[in-house]
C-alpha cells in the first residue's frame, strides 16, 4: 500500500503539473467503488472542469487539489495499488519492472484524466489516476481539512507532529502493541507497515511491546525516529 513517502511524491507530481493551471477537460470512467461518498464520475467532471488548481496538498495518505471558485475540491486516496502520473512519463518510479512499461493511453485501469490547459511556457498536460484493485477513493469536499476523511485522521508526522509531551501522553494512555498504534491512522496519519518497521527498528523497540509499558527513554526514541524516518526537506501541505 502506498504510504506517506509515496503519497508525498505523487502530490508533488500533481503540484508541478497542475498548479496554476485550468482543468480544460476531464475524461472519466464509471466506478461506484472508487468514486465514493455518493459522487459519480459525471458529478466529478461537472464540478471540476473549467476551474484552476490553486493548491495541491497532502495529509497522511490522502492528497488533494484546491480549486478556484465556490465548488468542492477533489480529495484522493490511493488504496493498495493506486497511482497518478503525467502522460509520457514512466509510472514505475522506484524500480524497473520486469514487464514492459504500458505505453498505451489511456492506460489500463484508469479512473480519470485531467487535461490541463497549456500556458505560455508549457504545453497541455494530462494527468491520470489509475487503480487496478479499485481500493482507492476519490471524493469531493468543500473543506478538505475540516471534513472526513482528513478530519478523522491523527497527527501527520511531517505537517502536524505534536510536542514530545503531547506525544508521550497519546502513547502511554493506550494499551495496544506499539506497531498497531503506529498503524492506527487516527493516531499517526500516513505511517504504514514498512515505515512503522523502520521506526521501531531504529528505536530498538519490539513491535509487540505494549504502548503503555514503554519507558520514558523509549518514548523519546520513538518520537525522534518518527521524525527521522518520515522527514523531508520541504513539504507538500496547504500553501
Amino acid at each position: 500500500m502506498p504510504e506517506l513517502p509515496e503519497v508525498h511524491r505523487i502530490a508533488g507530481i500533481v503540484r508541478r503539473a497542475a498548479l496554476g493551471r485550468r482543468i480544460r477537460a476531464i475524461q472519466s470512467t464509471e466506478d461506484p467503488l472508487v468514486f465514493a461518498d455518493g459522487i459519480t464520475n459525471e458529478v466529478f467532471e461537472e464540478e471540476l472542469v473549467g476551474r484552476t488548481v490553486t493548491n495541491v496538498g497532502r495529509y497522511g495518505k490522502v492528497f488533494y487539489a484546491e480549486l478556484d471558485g465556490t465548488g468542492r475540491h477533489p480529495v484522493m486516496h490511493l488504496g493498495m495499488t493506486g497511482n497518478m502520473y503525467v502522460r509520457g512519463t514512466n509510472p514505475n518510479f522506484y524500480r524497473s519492472s520486469p514487464k514492459k512499461v504500458d505505453t498505451q493511453w489511456p492506460p489500463r485501469f484508469w479512473k480519470f484524466i485531467w487535461k490541463m490547459e497549456s500556458t505560455l511556457t508549457e504545453p497541455e498536460t494530462e494527468l491520470v489516476f489509475v487503480d487496478a484493485r479499485r481500493l482507492g477513493r476519490i471524493r469531493l469536499c468543500k473543506d478538505v481539512l475540516g471534513e472526513p476523511p482528513i478530519s478523522m485522521l491523527g497527527f501527520d508526522p511531517i505537517l502536524s507532529i505534536p510536542t514530545l509531551e503531547e506525544f508521550s501522553s497519546k502513547v502511554l494512555k493506550r494499551g495496544l502493541p506499539i506497531k498497531s498504534l503506529l498503524l492506527d491512522q487516527t493516531f499517526s496519519a500516513g505511517v504504514g507497515n514498512w515505515v512503522a518497521d523502520e521506526i521501531l527498528f531504529h528505536a530498538r523497540i519490539h513491535p509487540e511491546q505494549r504502548s503503555n509499558n514503554l519507558g520514558e527513554n523509549q518514548v523519546k526514541e520513538l518520537y525522534d525516529k518518527i521524525s527521522l524516518n518520515t522527514g523531508y526537506s520541504g513539504t507538500v501541505g496547504r500553501a
